[in-house]
This record gives C-alpha cells, structure tokens and sequence, in this order.
C-alpha cells in the first residue's frame, strides 16, 4: 500500500483501531456485579478491600470506579442485586399463602432452606443484609440502606397479620407488632445460625418450635 507523509496506511490503521493507553476495557458489568455481591455477602462490608473486589470482579480499579464510583456505590449496588435474586426466594410463598399463618410459616421454612445454601446455587450462608455491620462501620448512608431493608421484613409481616386479623383469622386484640417482630427477629436467628454451620433440620425444627406462638383465636 501508499505511504504518505513516509507512513504506512496499514500501520495508521492498526494504531488507531488500538484502544487508547489508560482506557479501561469493557466487562459485564452485572456478572461483574454479582462477584462482588458474593464476596461483600462472606466478608461484609469493612473486610473487602477495593483489592479484594478487582480480583474477584476481574477488572482494575479504574474501571470499578468508573461504573460504580465507589466501594459505598459499589456496596449500595450490591444490596439492589441481593434483594431482586433471592427476595422471591424467601418471600414468594408467603406472599401466596392464602392465610397468615401458613404465610408465615412458609417464610419461615423457606428462609431455613435458602439460608443455608439448600436451593441449589452455591450460595453464602445466611442472609447478607442480616448479617451485615455497615451500620456500625462509619457509613451512616449505607448503614440506613441496610436498616430499611430489615426494616421491610417486619411491614411486610405486620400488614400480612392486620389482614388476617380484618379477616377474622386473628383476635382483634392480638399485639400485630410484637408478633411481626417475633417473627423477623426468629428468622434473623436463623441467619446467624445457619453462617455458624446450622443445618436445614435445625433451622426447620426452630421455625416449627416458634410457629407454636402463634394466637390461637379459640382463647382470644
């Protein structure tokens, strides 16, 4: 081919079809996404180092901070996948049943199957937003982040029980907020339990014992 100006054409066009020095390659950023959500999950927040995370993610810390920002964003982001990859897994059937308390009873057993690893895909134990401390880390925004997702558990339980209780399954005079909390506070329990080796049977046997508090209307 024609040099011009004393360069080949050929050689131009291998140089200007190169990425540019310094750019940060491209990656699937939600496959990259759910690498750091694992490792957030078995760490938690303060024990994964932005090293950790580019190894994990398989990318440099360039791009990380180019398509998240931060570790904070980075975290933030993490919590958003958690919730839309294993929030029907735990709330679906309660959210089908058709009585409160089969509701809770199914979120119950099926909180002992997910958190520990018994769905079939490999997961940590336990539950990430439960077991997480950002709260207590120095971030105050994450740690709000954090709350209000626990936080949801307990309304989500709460409005299942005042529903029962217009339908005429509970007393009127049951105490909606205290067992809703009975409730979350036994299924985070269960989180801690399963991180510490609990098994399935353990975490059902649990969720069976705590089901016996349940009003019974008869001497209401």
């Amino acid at each position: 081919m024609q040099k011009s100006g004393g360069q080949n054409l050929d050689d131009r066009a291998q140089r200007d079809d190169a990425p540019a020095r310094g750019r940060p390659r491209s990656f699937d950023r939600e496959a990259a996404l759910a690498k750091a959500t694992r490792l957030f999950w078995c760490r938690g927040y303060a024990a994964t180092s932005i090293a950790d995370l580019t190894e994990a993610m398989g990318i440099g810390s360039p791009s990380l901070y180019a398509a998240f920002g931060s570790k904070e964003g980075l975290y933030a982001e993490a919590l958003r996948q958690y919730g839309e990859r294993y929030e029907a897994m735990v709330w679906g059937n309660f959210r089908a049943a058709p009585t409160a308390r089969e509701a809770v009873a199914a979120l119950l057993m099926d909180s002992a199957a997910a958190l520990t690893g018994s769905c079939g895909q490999n997961d940590p134990l336990g539950c990430m937003v439960t077991l997480s401390a950002v709260g207590s880390e120095g971030h105050a925004e994450l740690g709000e982040r954090v709350r209000a997702a626990r936080a949801s558990g307990v309304t989500r339980v709460e409005e299942r029980l005042s529903r029962a209780v217009a339908e005429g399954e509970l007393p009127t005079g049951c105490d909606i907020p205290g067992l809703a909390r009975l409730v979350v506070a036994v299924q985070n329990g269960m989180s801690i339990l399963a991180r510490d080796g609990a098994s399935r049977a353990e975490l059902e046997a649990a969720a069976r014992h705590a089901m016996r508090a349940w009003p019974d209307p008869a001497r209401a």
